[in-house]
């Protein structure tokens, strides 16, 4: 029996090929494409958000029936590459899923009439969005290296990885930098964002690379053969991340200040949430995760290592059956969901209690702004604050408000069935624990008006399964 995939986690690689090669200001990308196959990127609502910016350098071909049933696209490719040939910025031309399955490869076509066009082929059909921005950072070295042996520049460090439609990408970069910056490291490049095709052959004359996604950007940092770090989570990493930036750089004693000046500055939120009454509830927290491998492992890494919260799950999107991800959820119930807009819609669909957080795409977010970041010390703030606050909002719940819609309780109390206590007990356990109190009140409510509207003066088993 075949499978059934319930939500796809991830574009394709065709997507990933235009968001690491827009990113790039000296190129120009040339998609061969169908009518409106581009409109997700070209209008910035990839996955329905606005991470990613207009995009004047994309350009379809915008193949029609009669290039797909018929001709081929090789004529349509020529045309638009006359109209751009005089743009002055590199051009790109990629496949799309429709112009592969017709065979479109126009390698010889373009080497013959085109030598100074690259073509990628994106095979969409075959990798996904973190598989094909793998390969297209990968391959941009192999075209654009200047084959001349690399010459160090001392304390330089670049960046590997931010490309458009990667959630979170300008927090979490700004944080980068300020701790590469504050470990004694200049930031040479940020690559593609910030950067030309022309720079990847100078990307190997850094003294060190940051791969900022441990899900892409491992290919090109092994081909420039430079030092690798990969961007940290927590406070552990973070400080291991700042001493090896400083004594790739030569200066680890600046390294070493930074660390100490973080602690009394930047980390000083922690220490104040952690003597304070709220630090009590981090034992009883639960969360889960679903959300690109980095961020899957990080928040982990922060919640459970270093504060002793409860991981019930920790998913990598591009390899979890999201039908599994949902019984999970449906079991474990959790206090937190850090996730994408699937996992907000299998809540939905389960009236399920958990407070939803964004940490991934697809999902309707807007994360332009630099103060949400993930990653670093700041990114450790960032997490406690955002569940500090989403605790004392669930506090509010206790406080007793009137509600006008609110049922009347029966005129007298209903009796209950030991059989109707313990499955009320077994429910109201695997509420998230700070609730479980006013859940449990707001359950016995519902149980015992819908027994009364029926005549009975007993709450059984079968009123609370009729709540579902």
């Amino acid at each position: 029996m075949a499978k059934t995939i319930r939500d796809e986690s991830t574009a394709s690689a065709y997507w990933a090929a235009v968001n690491t090669f827009c990113a790039l200001e000296d190129v120009h990308v040339i998609a061969d494409a169908p009518v409106g196959c581009y409109n997700l990127t070209g209008v910035a609502v990839m996955d329905y958000t606005d991470a990613i910016p207009y995009l004047e350098n994309l350009t379809p071909t915008s193949l029609t029936e009669r290039e797909i049933s018929s001709s081929g696209s090789s004529e349509i490719v020529q045309e638009t590459i006359d109209k751009l040939k005089g743009s002055g910025k590199q051009l790109i031309l990629i496949s799309s899923a429709e112009s592969e399955m017709i065979g479109s490869d126009h390698q010889n076509m373009l080497a013959m009439k085109y030598p100074s066009v690259r073509f990628f082929a994106s095979d969409s059909l075959g990798q996904n969005e973190w598989q094909g921005r793998e390969r297209a950072l990968a391959w941009l070295f192999d075209q654009f290296d200047d084959d001349q042996p690399a010459e160090i520049e001392p304390g330089t460090v670049s960046i590997i990885g931010p490309t458009y439609g990667c959630f979170n990408s300008p927090a979490d970069l700004a944080e980068l930098k300020r701790l590469v910056t504050g470990a004694g490291g200049r930031v040479a490049h940020v690559y593609p964002f910030e950067s030309k095709a022309a720079d990847v052959a100078r990307l190997k004359n850094s003294a060190a690379v940051v791969v900022m996604y441990r899900e892409f950007g491992a290919a090109l940092a092994e081909k420039l053969k430079r030092p690798v770090l990969y961007a940290p989570f927590g406070i552990e990493e973070s400080d291991r991340f700042i001493e090896e930036i400083g004594r790739l750089a030569g200066t680890p004693e600046q390294a070493a200040r930074f660390i100490e000046e973080e602690k009394r500055t930047t980390l000083r939120p922690l220490w104040d949430l952690w003597r304070g009454p709220q630090s009590e509830w981090f034992p009883t927290i639960r969360f889960g995760v679903v959300a690109s491998k980095s961020y899957a492992e990080g928040i982990r890494r922060v919640l459970a290592d270093e504060l002793g919260m409860q991981c019930l799950f920790s998913h990598d999107s591009a390899t979890a059956s999201n039908n599994a991800v949902r019984e999970e959820i449906k079991a474990t119930q959790p206090q937190f969901l850090y996730g994408r807009m699937p996992d907000k819609i299998y809540l939905a669909e389960l009236d399920a209690k958990s407070r939803f957080i964004p940490a991934g795409f697809p999902g309707p977010i807007v994360r332009r702004a630099l103060g949400t970041p993930f990653m670093g010390h700041s990114g450790v703030i960032w997490l406690v604050q955002e569940i500090v606050n989403a605790l004392y909002d669930t506090l509010f719940n206790f406080l007793p408000i009137t509600r006008r819609q609110q049922a009347a309780a029966p005129a007298k109390p209903l009796k209950w069935t030991p059989e109707a206590n313990a499955i009320l007990d077994g429910i109201v356990k695997k509420a998230p624990f700070i609730s479980q109190i006013s859940f449990g009140r707001e359950l016995k409510r519902k149980a015992e008006n819908l027994a009364a509207s029926r005549g009975a003066d007993t709450v059984t088993p079968d009123i609370l399964q009729q709540l579902g």
